[in-house]
């Protein structure tokens, strides 16, 4: 039988999981500034900090301005978006298999995006994340009406029929413009590879409120989510309202997702993976696994 004082002691020196947070936030802080030093030219970390604190408009300190400190920038808010959306569609459908790309959201985004393209020829990168922005709504709010109208409601098996459904229709649709029209595809395969290479900083910057907001959001969530992850009828029991919370979370996941794909064009695995690997530590609390998903998909990202 174990003794008492061991056990207490085991209990005081069990690690904490802000340990793990904080040893990712470390971990992404290292990855940022090695990224930094990556690309085509060698840059020294010398001249890496001089860049920062005394700007020149040198070639150098041009570059890791514009290029290399922007791309690292965007990398870390995408990763860390989608890890997040995909760990908040795990909970609410409960399927371990489910992304955004479940509920269409992508799909949508990348055929809003395709159309803009098709309709009207060569676009800004503002007018491909407004596209982004409305397209994964509209497919978000398709899958949600189409999942309503299956036997028990908006069920997480209806979710994950319907978006599954959905989603593939949506990419037959892309990929029918994209065959019938070679001028589409030559303007937009660049942005459906997903890539974060060239892509606008100023047009991150308008659309990184509503990634925070998104953030916010889920992780305000994450209590009721782990509460819905454990099933419908013991978070209805607890005096959940689970169609709130259900619609407050696809919210979250459509910001997340669109200003994701807005920025860098649809990029699927980190939003299937991540969350995964975060269970291997954290198990089944969403109030650690989704700030561990931002962290850690953050990093994965970059």
């Amino acid at each position: 039988m174990l003794d008492p004082t061991v056990a207490r002691l085991s209990k005081y020196l069990k690690p904490s999981p802000l340990v793990g947070l904080g040893l990712g936030v470390v971990v992404a802080i290292g990855c940022a500034i090695y990224s930094i030093t990556l690309g085509t030219r060698d840059i020294s970390l010398a001249v890496i900090f001089d860049s920062f604190t005394q700007f020149d408009h040198s070639f150098d300190h041009l570059i890791i301005q514009t290029v290399r400190l922007p791309r690292s920038l965007m990398a870390l808010a995408v990763g860390a978006a989608l890890a997040v959306a995909g760990a908040a569609i795990q909970g609410l459908t409960r399927n371990p298999l489910a992304e955004t790309g479940i509920l269409g959201i992508e799909a949508g985004g990348a055929l809003a995006v395709v159309g803009t393209s098709f309709l009207f020829g060569s676009s800004t990168p503002s007018d491909y994340a407004g596209a982004a922005f409305v397209g994964a709504g509209i497919a978000a709010i398709v899958v949600y009406f189409c999942a309503s109208l299956g036997p028990g409601g908006v069920t997480p098996l209806n979710l994950t029929i319907a978006g599954a459904a959905i989603a593939a229709f949506i990419a037959a649709l892309t990929t029918s413009i994209l065959i019938l029209s070679q001028s589409t595809l030559d303007e937009i395969r660049f942005w459906l590879a997903g890539s974060l290479v060239g892509r606008d900083f100023g047009l991150f910057l308008r659309v990184l409120p509503v990634m925070v907001v998104g953030l916010i959001l889920a992780f305000a969530l994450s209590r009721q989510i782990a509460t819905l992850s454990l099933g419908e009828d013991v978070a209805t029991s607890l005096g959940q309202n689970t169609l709130t919370i259900k619609l407050l979370t696809v919210t979250s996941m459509v910001l997340l997702a669109g200003s994701a794909v807005a920025i860098a064009g649809p990029i699927g695995f980190v939003g299937l993976v991540v969350p995964h690997g975060v269970r291997f530590f954290i198990k089944t609390d969403y109030r650690w696994i989704l700030p561990y998903s931002a962290v850690y998909g953050a990093i994965l990202l970059l």
